[in-house]
């Protein structure tokens, strides 16, 4: 009876015996992040911008680390795949414009969506995110990579460029 309560109570996970057991935090997050992944992909996710942001915010809402990450997108804008390309300390990443045009051509992208976290809980871009958008804007544009949009994720606020009319 005690399992048949507990399972009311708690998100079950079955470990390798085959047994029932409360799951922990980080599986849960797994577990989040597979579903929201599940959502986006194969979808226009510009038709769904509402998942993007709960993708990302469970992602990298909770990191104490920067990580500057792209969502690669076919024609159809459709989630061809979601790269975690740099990882930084809990104030900046170092993002190589370089490898980022070489991700996007691995991938066959036509659109990226660029994401990057604010370990510091504020989701207002600085002047060097600015650039850096730019920078990349240009470099993508010469491959024929279109920038959709560049989002900074501090917890659970999730700040677009695009929205704020910085593309």
């Amino acid at each position: 009876m005690s399992q048949l309560s507990l399972s009311l109570d708690s998100l079950l996970v079955r470990d390798i015996t085959g047994d029932y057991r409360p799951a922990n935090t980080d599986e849960v997050l797994q577990a989040a992040q597979r579903l929201l992944g599940a959502q986006l992909r194969g979808r226009e996710v510009m038709s769904s911008p509402q998942a993007v942001r709960d993708f990302l915010r469970v992602k990298l809402g909770g990191l104490e680390h920067e990580v500057f990450a792209v969502l690669m997108l076919d024609a159809q804008n459709r989630l061809i795949e979601y790269v975690e390309l740099f990882r930084g300390t809990v104030s900046q990443a170092s993002v190589y414009p370089r490898e980022v045009v070489k991700e996007s051509l691995a991938f066959n992208a036509a659109a990226v969506i660029f994401c990057h976290n604010h370990p510091s809980g504020v989701a207002e871009p600085s002047r060097a995110d600015e650039v850096l958008t730019q920078t990349l804007k240009t470099a993508l544009s010469l491959v024929d990579v279109r920038v959709l949009d560049h989002l900074i994720v501090a917890g659970n606020d999730v700040m677009s460029f695009a929205e704020r009319g910085l593309l």
